[in-house]
């Protein structure tokens, strides 16, 4: 247990202090107390020891309120450094400090449920998390409020499930603390589990929440939205399924696939990026569904990466919107004139989420795409080699190339752009830009910076069961090959492409069924106890009457009868629609 107060302190409670007195300050004030908060956080994840932990009671139960051990370090490290470019590029786009403030709260829940060390700590962060980012969503008013409450009811439906996991895993185990088992325990627990933290990771189904809300808030927001909820997501996966699973596994492939497939159909920025959340997210899940060590690595040496990269590309189409007011790939073009900055950042960026050799994109899923390629070697489940896996994930990377030439094509090369006159990004938003693409280039070509920070050493055989080594001629032939097949199918493809006007996703027919039939049953409901009301109202006017003229009841008896039946009727209506609610 921690003695020093400085590693006594969970580091997102920091950062909630910071969101207050961001949100209580200037702007400038505000924004400036955010970002040096989360640079010394950055920095007090990157040196405090391992092993580090503050342990306590929370509601009566055993409890640790934070723990550093490999693989919350990798994940709070870059949440943290993350924040703080995020931070900047808010200053740079004239967010408010009041929308900073409720970003810092996000970024404080989700360290908070990074560095919890049982799953009752984790859940209250969860929920918070859940909380402070729906507000961040309101904020922005307009459209976003519809999506804002659409994604709250989907993740309080997702926090619920996790939360009867946790419970039935304490009947079975007696106690929340992670040390306790090896992740969930118990077939109905991990079912509950697995769907619950699919809500947040995006399972195919699940997923719709993505780009319905991340294109809707203020383009500062959405970089924010980007990074912390579903890589918590993969995070707390992890921790559900420690030893992996077979399922889990071939979900992240078909997200891989349906998430780049589903990003191809897009003309919204934003909307575009949200599915290769759910896609490059698919990679993450894969590695921790394979289970073994190097697959591990893999998925979190992406989430690292991802978060880079992801962030950058959502940097630099709120650029474009920023110095053109329009989100739609259709109306754009030409600007890799006007906005050169921009227009290398994203390629950088493209390149790093496409896994081009080169960028640190191709490091972490070259290692996830390796640990497919061999035997399923942990877990409930043990099968043959994942080749119908592997294939899955290279399908995904061919898509993802795809989708991002697009983008590219549309945004930066294809015409002139014949909006408003258009000048390039803000300085600050061009430095925040600037960093965060050096980094994908630095992990990428440095391949061993990122292996130090991963909890398996991919490089030792005493450790992973088939060493990685990134930069063979096999894998980058593979890297290569995706490439080429993702321009031969955008020029195969380019014309049809251009005809594709939105296309629904499963909301389009859940959203108006919830709707409509939750007005259905409210309804129902009143109208039930209005006829109540109704027959009720009239008895008593009867007896009143009765009373005031005893002569009268000779009129009436023949009548109450009835009006007792319909009573009785209505009353059973209500009880027998009450119990099916």
């Amino acid at each position: 247990m921690a003695t020093d107060p400085l590693t006594a302190v969970p580091p997102g409670l920091l950062v909630l202090a910071a969101a207050f007195v961001a949100g209580v300050a200037g702007r400038r004030l505000g924004h400036l107390v955010g970002g040096l908060t989360t640079a010394l956080v950055t920095v007090w994840i990157w040196v405090v020891p391992q092993g580090t932990h503050f342990a306590g009671t929370l509601f009566g139960f055993d409890a640790v309120f934070f723990q550093v051990d490999p693989f919350s370090r990798v994940v709070g490290l870059v949440f943290a450094f993350i924040a703080t470019v995020a931070v900047a590029y808010s200053w740079a786009t004239d967010a408010s400090n009041r929308q900073t403030a409720y970003a810092l709260t996000y970024v404080g829940s989700s360290l908070g449920a990074v560095f919890a060390g049982d799953w009752l700590t984790m859940v209250v962060w969860w929920e918070l998390m859940a909380v402070t980012s729906t507000i961040l969503v309101w904020d922005y008013g307009g459209k976003a409020v519809r999506a804002g409450f659409r994604y709250a009811v989907l993740h309080g439906i997702g926090g619920s499930l996790v939360l009867g996991a946790i419970a039935w895993h304490y009947v079975s185990v007696g106690s929340f603390l992670f040390t306790a088992a090896d992740g969930m325990v118990g077939t109905v627990p991990q079912v509950l589990a697995a769907v619950g933290i699919g809500v947040n990771v995006g399972f195919i189904g699940l997923h719709a929440w993505l780009p319905d809300t991340y294109p809707r808030p203020h383009i500062a927001a959405s970089v924010f939205l980007c990074v912390y909820t579903t890589k918590t997501g993969v995070y707390a996966m992890y921790r559900a399924f420690p030893e992996g699973h077979l399922w889990i596994a071939y979900m992240g492939g078909a997200m891989a696939v349906f998430g780049a497939a589903a990003a191809l159909l897009q003309n919204d920025m934003r909307r575009l990026l949200s599915y290769h959340i759910q896609s490059q997210v698919g990679y993450m899940v894969a590695g921790v569904g394979i289970g073994s060590a190097l697959a591990q690595a893999g998925a979190f040496g992406h989430v690292f990466n991802h978060i880079l990269y992801k962030s950058l590309l959502f940097m630099t189409a709120g650029a474009v919107v920023y110095s053109t007011g329009e989100e739609n790939l259709k109306y754009l073009g030409g600007l890799a004139r006007k906005m050169p900055v921009t227009a290398i950042a994203f390629t950088i960026a493209a390149l790093s989420i496409a896994g081009f050799p080169g960028f640190n994109g191709f490091v972490s899923k070259g290692i996830v795409i390796s640990a497919s390629h061999y035997s399923f070697v942990k877990g409930p489940l043990v099968v043959g080699d994942f080749y119908t896996l592997e294939l899955l994930l290279l399908l995904g990377g061919v898509g993802t190339f795809l989708s991002f030439i697009k983008f590219g094509y549309y945004a930066f090369l294809h015409g002139p752009y014949e909006g408003d006159p258009v000048t390039p990004a803000p300085r600050p938003q061009q430095v925040a830009m600037i960093l965060v693409a050096a980094l994908c280039v630095f992990y990428g070509v440095f391949d061993g910076a990122l292996f130090s920070l991963l909890p398996f050493d991919v490089t030792d055989e005493t450790v992973v069961t088939h060493v990685y080594h990134t930069y063979t001629v096999g894998h980058i032939v593979e890297g290569l090959a995706l490439a080429a097949a993702g321009v031969v199918g955008f020029v195969v493809l380019k014309k049809p492409l251009s005809k594709v006007g939105r296309v629904p996703d499963v909301d389009a027919g859940y959203n108006p069924l919830v709707f409509y039939g939750t007005r259905a049953l409210v309804v129902g409901v009143t109208e039930t106890y209005a006829a109540v009301d109704r027959v009720v109202v009239s008895l008593v006017d009867r007896a009143a009457a009765v009373r005031a003229d005893p002569a009268a009841l000779s009129r009436y008896r023949a009548n109450i009868g009835g009006s007792i039946f319909i009573l009785m009727l209505v009353l059973g209506g209500a009880l027998a629609l009450l119990g099916v609610v």
